[in-house]
């Protein structure tokens, strides 16, 4: 029976793979798992949630939110608002846990159910399959005054959230930090639709603002850090100094310069990693990354003097390696990046304000600052319709892929990994030149598809 979380929480096509009886199980389940220490005289445990604006999130909270309460938690109910600001919330209101009602970049079709335990940390994989077991038990249930409350925050909460962000970057009433800067907002129509532009504002901005109507079903819809193309076409025509691209739940952030040119996760954190070294904040001289970020990035980190730490994909994997280790600055080249200082977790508004505060403060502009991590080609094929589970042990795949690595000798590099949150096997080459690395992972897929084919 394959496992219920995935890399991100529990996600997949709402109604049919996330369902209101599966919200309603989980949140007894995780009640009963993050809330069972034994209370104080007169303690009840309290959770917080959240959710993006996706229309599925209204059933599937009221799902949670029912199970919580059945199990005796407390539920503050904190609306529409980014993950990152549910995962501070959680420490910021001494709660229990969170739980965030999200599907990330994911078309709006699917949803998910993440947990935070107390400290606005994600889970490990040991507790989220105890909360899968625990689905499947029964246990006596509290009744009368025993029972978890309801209550719906008046958005007192959220404001401490963009009080934080624009503090971490130094503003207060006499100092705005980015005051001079004109930064262009694709909010995805997502949870930062609000918060993100409010926050650059507030630290002294000039923003334009894009794609933050949310409707309930154009979240992430030709739109966000998953597609950037109307950012880049922003960016130009209003002279903008940058522009800054959230997803779905704002828990990435990638950016465009003043030409229109994209730049992604590992650009920002070696624009960060150097910086921060620069100023002696960089703990450990070290950035943590993942194992699909650009060669590039590692040669400019160690030209830099900076040492580079790989893990799995999955931006808790990377606070796992920061938290047991005590770096502050990891991330993945798809935008999630943590500033262990400010946050326990990927968080795309933060990100903007410090990656804009750089800016300001180098004079440089930001292709200029990006161009100092010389990123190698790559590509990356994403080949669905094949049976995941099979692309570690099949052996004819694992023979094309060590063809590919004695092809590419040290001028490159070969990942193939299944995805966590979708059906499907991803391939990425990285090459001397885009050329032949567009030929082997073309190759790689073809090979993938044959041999994996359902």
């Amino acid at each position: 029976m394959a496992r219920l979380f995935g890399t991100d929480g529990v996600r997949g096509l709402a109604n049919r793979d996330v369902t209101a009886e599966l919200a309603l199980a989980l949140g007894s389940a995780a009640a009963h798992e993050l809330a069972s220490t034994p209370q104080a005289p007169g303690h009840r445990s309290r959770a917080v949630l959240g959710r993006d604006p996706r229309a599925s999130g209204e059933f599937l909270g009221a799902g949670v939110t029912a199970g919580l309460a059945s199990a005796g938690v407390d539920v503050i109910d904190l609306g529409v608002l980014p993950t990152p600001a549910l995962a501070y919330l959680v420490s910021e209101l001494d709660c229990d846990l969170g739980v965030m009602i999200s599907a990330s970049h994911n078309p709006m079709p699917d949803n998910g159910i993440k947990f935070f335990q107390r400290g606005g940390l994600k889970l490990d994989d040991a507790v989220e399959d105890r909360i899968e077991a625990w689905i499947q038990e029964t246990w006596e249930l509290p009744t009368g005054a025993s029972v978890g409350r309801v209550r719906v925050d008046n958005g007192s909460a959220v404001d401490r959230y963009v009080e934080h962000l624009v503090a971490s970057i130094g503003t207060t009433a006499d100092h705005r930090p980015l005051e001079g800067l004109r930064i262009a907002v694709d909010a995805a129509n997502g949870a930062a639709s609000v918060v993100g532009p409010e926050a650059l504002r507030q630290a002294g901005a000039d923003v334009v603002v894009m794609n933050a109507s949310p409707d309930g079903r154009n979240i992430n819809e030709k739109a966000g850090s998953t597609h950037p193309e109307q950012l880049q076409a922003v960016v130009v025509a209003a002279e903008a100094d940058f522009g800054v691209a959230f997803d779905g739940d704002a828990d990435r952030c990638l950016a465009v310069d003043h030409g229109g040119v994209l730049v992604d996760g590992d650009q920002i954190l070696g624009i960060l990693a150097r910086s921060m070294k620069a100023e002696q904040r960089l703990p450990n001289d070290t950035l943590v990354v993942t194992v699909m970020s650009n060669l590039g990035l590692l040669l400019a980190m160690k030209e830099s003097g900076i040492t580079t730490v790989q893990t799995g994909v999955g931006d808790r994997y990377v606070l796992e390696e920061m938290r047991a280790h005590g770096h502050g600055l990891g991330g993945e080249q798809s935008g999630h990046i943590i500033l262990a200082e400010h946050a326990t977790t990927g968080d795309g508004v933060l990100t903007s304000l410090h990656l804009a505060a750089e800016v300001k403060r180098s004079g440089k502009r930001l292709a200029d600052l990006a161009a100092e991590i010389r990123r190698l080609p790559q590509t990356l094929v994403n080949v669905k319709g094949v049976d995941k589970a099979r692309a570690s042990s099949d052996q004819g795949v694992l023979a094309a892929v060590a063809a590919a690595e004695a092809l590419l000798g040290e001028t490159g590099r070969v990942l193939l990994r299944s995805s966590g949150t979708e059906p499907l096997v991803r391939v990425m080459v990285e090459a001397a030149t885009q050329q032949q690395a567009d030929g082997v992972a073309d190759s790689l897929a073809a090979v993938v598809r044959e041999r994996l084919a359902l």
